[in-house]
């Protein structure tokens, strides 16, 4: 991992962190009884947990056509290199 790698992964985690503490503390500020508190955090959660798959799933979505664009670059060399030999 390279130190632009390194530095970014720590931005993204530290403002998660204070994005999770700011929502923590604005829920508990929030005026209302503990319904209303209640409500927003089990929102604010599935929130989190919504954008996390998300993000796993465009992830796994990039790696898979990087995957298959390696094989078809493969077939490709491994045709071209039959090709050639097959002229000689």
């Amino acid at each position: 991992m390279n130190t632009q790698e390194k530095y970014w992964l720590i931005y993204a985690k530290a403002t998660f962190l204070i994005a999770v503490v700011a929502m923590v503390i604005s829920i508990i500020k929030l005026p209302g009884d503990l319904l209303i508190k209640g409500y927003y955090s089990i929102c604010s959660l599935f929130l989190v947990s919504a954008t996390i798959t998300l993000s796993k799933a465009v992830r796994d979505q990039v790696e898979s056509k990087r995957l298959m664009n390696k094989l078809e670059e493969a077939k490709t060399a491994q045709l071209l290199n039959d090709l050639d030999e097959s002229r000689l």
